[in-house]
């Protein structure tokens, strides 16, 4: 199961009941962070989570309300005496983004690997997961991210048997180790059946709407995309600073299929959005206004 929290779900500046943006997600003792806006260590303490377990953080971009909070964080995981390395990914430019706001955090525990986007998509395998990113359309190269979790299809006993293969080697066989005995080779193939639908969460902030993230989206048990704007007239301005309103939002979570939709990194001036949810609902009806601290479990099917 992947754990997913919204740590904070403010754009351009923090509010006294809104953090900046951010969001995490567990999966089998790893955690990843997407985004890292002023007061997300406050939010990660808040939640009750971990900052020991971050393995990885995801930049969608580098304006300041989603990577001002890293120097801070950083600071945290080194006092609390961490010296497993940390993989970063985002934009060209990453390292010498990262470097220059660790002057205020110079000197750390552990290494920090990074790995720079320079393809429209691109994906990155992890144990047991992948994460995969993918060109949004902000005024500066921005990403969106999908947490992809795969499953293998049953072990078939039947066929295990009939393969001849030694149950010692059923284990790593399922786990989808490819093992030689000798000179045979068994592959997981021959025990495994079809894979089944894994779990996935796509998160997609600061852009206009792309066939990039309709694409991306397909198959997502939960879309997380932005919504700048709620109030009618501000479909002007959306397209001038590039960013979305919550209905082409919506229109995006349609177009994907996905079954639920939630909105984040709303526009200061935007109160109480739950207000605008009628009509969000009206185009696609399993959206929901996130709000920091909002929280939900991502469970594979049931055989």
């Amino acid at each position: 199961m992947l754990d997913v929290c919204l740590l904070g779900t403010g754009g351009m500046m923090p509010l006294p009941y809104r953090r900046l943006t951010a969001c995490m997600a567990r999966y089998n003792g790893s955690s990843i962070l997407i985004d890292c806006g002023e007061g997300t260590q406050v939010a990660v303490k808040d939640k009750g989570w971990s900052f020991n377990p971050i393995d990885v953080i995801c930049f969608t971009h580098y304006h300041a309300d989603h990577i001002s909070g890293l120097p801070g964080l950083l600071l945290t995981m080194g006092n609390a005496e961490r010296t497993a390395p940390l993989t970063m990914i985002g934009p060209k430019g990453l390292e010498r983004v990262v470097t220059a706001l660790r002057v205020i955090a110079p000197e750390l525990p552990f290494e920090i690997k990074y790995i720079e986007l320079n393809q429209k998509e691109q994906a990155v395998e992890f144990e047991g997961y992948r994460i995969e990113a993918f060109r949004v359309n902000h005024n500066v190269a921005c990403y969106g991210y999908s947490i992809v979790i795969p499953r293998t299809g049953k072990f078939n006993v039947e066929n295990a048997l009939k393969n001849n293969i030694p149950k010692e080697f059923w284990n790593r066989l399922q786990k989808g180790q490819t093992i030689e005995n000798g000179d045979i080779c068994y592959t997981p193939d021959m025990v495994l059946g079809s894979p089944r639908k894994g779990i996935k969460l796509t998160y997609c902030t600061d852009t206009r709407p792309t066939q990039s993230i309709v694409d991306n989206s397909k198959g997502a048990d939960l879309l997380i995309c932005e919504g700048m704007y709620g109030e009618s007239g501000k479909e002007s301005k959306a397209a001038e600073y590039k960013h979305m309103t919550f209905y082409e939002a919506a229109r995006i979570a349609q177009q994907a299929g996905v079954p639920e939709m939630w909105l984040t990194h709303y526009s200061p001036s935007l109160i109480r959005p739950e207000e605008f949810m009628r009509d969000v609902k009206k185009i696609f009806p399993n959206s929901k206004a996130g709000k920091d601290g909002k929280t939900t479990v991502l469970e594979f099917e049931e055989d």
